[in-house]
């Protein structure tokens, strides 16, 4: 019994074991290169100048926007998420009982709830 559970959570430490061991080893790798000077540095004014898709910055690279943005960002994680939450229903909807219809009734339920909450409100169009 304790040989099973060492050896199912001993392969859960070893994946998280390699999933910090190699980002690790890689950003120390890239420092020792930089350090020996075997990675080039070469910068430029246009290397060093923020990504902006080929277009010239207009201002400062600290320019803020709209919340908007971040409303219709999180709007979307959201609803998202919650569909996410369909699919396993969705795969078993077969052998599934009456309770779990009900249950993803009221869950669906909410879920339309708060999209008519946000549409009410009016945070779902999109105006300057």
């Amino acid at each position: 019994m304790l040989e099973d559970y060492f050896r199912q959570y001993g392969l859960l430490a070893l994946f998280g074991l390699v999933a910090v061991a190699v980002p690790t080893s890689l950003l120390i790798a890239s420092w020792l290169t930089s350090r020996l000077g075997l990675r080039p540095r070469n910068p430029t004014p246009v290397k060093l100048e923020p990504y902006e898709c080929g277009v010239q910055t207009i201002g400062g690279s600290w320019n803020q926007f709209n919340f908007r943005y971040y409303l219709y960002a999180i709007l979307f994680v959201i609803f998202d998420v919650e569909v996410i939450f369909l699919y396993p229903w969705a795969t078993k909807f077969i052998t599934l009982e009456l309770f779990a219809l009900i249950e993803m009734g009221v869950f669906v339920a909410i879920l339309l709830a708060g999209w008519a909450y946000a549409w009410r409100k009016r945070d779902l169009e999109w105006s300057n």
